[in-house]
């Protein structure tokens, strides 16, 4: 009988091989595994998870490399990011053959260069681009509004975008169905379908306490536990800087591996970003540092991306979801970040995603209207004073006396019965198609309806 590889031999492996999208040979995943384990076992693993599917291999011999077993993603648009000059003559720098490329460590003078408010990636006629795109009809609503506004289009948007650009095979139309109904494709990696609802919480997260969330250690560390949660080997580091080695695939750049180092650099790059007064340049900047110093075990790009938005969300200014970013054009140019610490390149790609992102919701918003401040304010209860409604299945009765008893414990007096009146309305308007904004399953619906 053929042995059948464990999932606690077979996670950590798989996890090991996801860290190199392009490949990962014998002894780079040997050297990602904690506790290690002997040569000989580790080969026998993999042949057992390529037999499964969960691991494809390569070549052969020398040459021979592993990858996560994946189906093809969904195809985006075949799109060519218009580039400057400085940043083709980057790209053919990093599209060398690996071993013509000069090995590089981290170089800590790229971080220490950077003075807040001084120093700019972004230069002033482009912070001024991106700010009259990125503004929004009325920017004066408390922290989060427009996002809220747009937040059933926007957690689809990011949560398959930035996913996407790590090689994750949902489709568009698969990740709206598992964040809105919960429904996993079949025959996907259950780490895919993990990494999706990952970033739900995130950018719910960040969109629900748009109003105390700053570019500090609780927000980032929060933000990676979110991203990162049941996707690493070791679980206990989600949320928890890196304390061992790590490496990057199909690159010459070597990371940091110094903890008290990486821990230096982490809050340095948190305290640079939230001295920074644009928004614009403070996003970049997150976008920049955050992959460079590589503070976590895995995920820190997706930590990036999300980061990045925060200065929008707080500004009331269009968020940044990725849409249509090409997979290998912003891996390179994340490459000449690592390799040349130069930035024009991830500049043209952000720019490019920015102008891309803000005509999306601008259409977006025009049919949607602007925001009513009531519901914004009591939003929370209102949602769940209907989740409770319909999870306990009330008949009308039951259900206009339990709004009533919340009015008069939860809402101030000359609000309550507007609060009323619109829970009423949401009732009325509740059908199959948009329960999920109020985290209501199909079978709690019907139930609700027959009572």
């Amino acid at each position: 009988m053929t042995r059948q590889i464990r999932s606690e031999e077979e996670d950590p492996i798989v996890q090991a091989v996801q860290r190199f999208p392009n490949g990962a040979k014998l002894v780079e995943i040997m050297a990602q595994l904690h506790p290690p384990i002997p040569k000989r076992t580790l080969q026998r693993r993999l042949a057992l998870l390529c037999q499964k599917g969960s691991v494809q291999q390569r070549g052969n011999a020398r040459s021979r490399t592993y990858i996560v077993g994946i189906t093809q993603a969904e195809p985006i648009p075949d799109i060519s990011i218009p580039l400057s000059p400085e940043a083709k003559a980057q790209h053919a720098k990093i599209t060398l053959p690996l071993h013509t490329r000069t090995p590089v460590g981290y170089k800590r003078k790229f971080l220490d260069s950077y003075i807040p408010n001084t120093t700019f990636y972004l230069p002033q006629h482009l912070r001024e681009h991106l700010a009259q795109a990125g503004k929004v009809p009325d920017g004066h609503h408390p922290a989060g509004t427009y996002a809220r506004l747009i937040f059933n289009r926007l957690l689809i948007d990011l949560s398959w975008n930035s996913s996407r650009l790590e090689g994750n095979t949902y489709s568009l139309l698969e990740t709206k169905r598992l964040i809105e109904l919960g429904e996993s494709s079949e025959g996907k990696n259950v780490k895919d379908s993990q990494m999706i609802l990952n970033h739900k919480a995130a950018i719910e997260f960040l969109i629900n306490f748009a109003n105390h969330i700053e570019i500090n250690k609780f927000t980032i560390l929060n933000l990676h536990a979110l991203l990162a949660a049941n996707l690493l080997a070791n679980p206990e580091t989600g949320g928890r800087l890196r304390t061992i080695p790590v490496g990057i695939a199909k690159s010459v750049y070597h990371l940091p591996e110094v903890p008290q180092l990486i821990e230096e650099c982490f809050t340095q790059i948190l305290h640079t970003a939230h001295s920074i007064h644009d928004p614009f340049e403070q996003a970049f900047f997150l976008m920049v540092h955050l992959p460079y110093l590589q503070p976590f075990e895995d995920v820190n790009k997706r930590v990036s991306r999300l980061a990045a938005n925060i200065p929008f969300i707080r500004k009331n200014l269009c968020p940044l979801s990725f849409v249509d970013v090409p997979a290998d054009t912003y891996t390179s140019s994340m490459l000449t970040v690592y390799e040349l610490n130069k930035v024009e390149y991830l500049r043209d790609v952000f720019t490019w995603a920015y102008e891309r992102s803000c005509r999306l919701y601008s259409a977006t918003c025009a049919t949607i209207g602007e925001p009513d401040l009531f519901r914004f304010r009591y939003r929370i209860i209102i949602a769940e004073t209907i989740l409770h409604i319909v999870h306990e299945h009330l008949a009308p009765k039951f259900a206009l006396s339990y709004i009533e008893q919340c009015a008069r414990k939860q809402i101030p007096a000359h609000d309550q019965a507007r609060f009323i009146s619109v829970i009423d309305v949401e009732l009325a308007s509740l059908h199959e198609g948009n329960i999920a904004r109020y985290r209501i399953t199909l079978e709690d619906f019907r139930a609700w309806k027959r009572a």
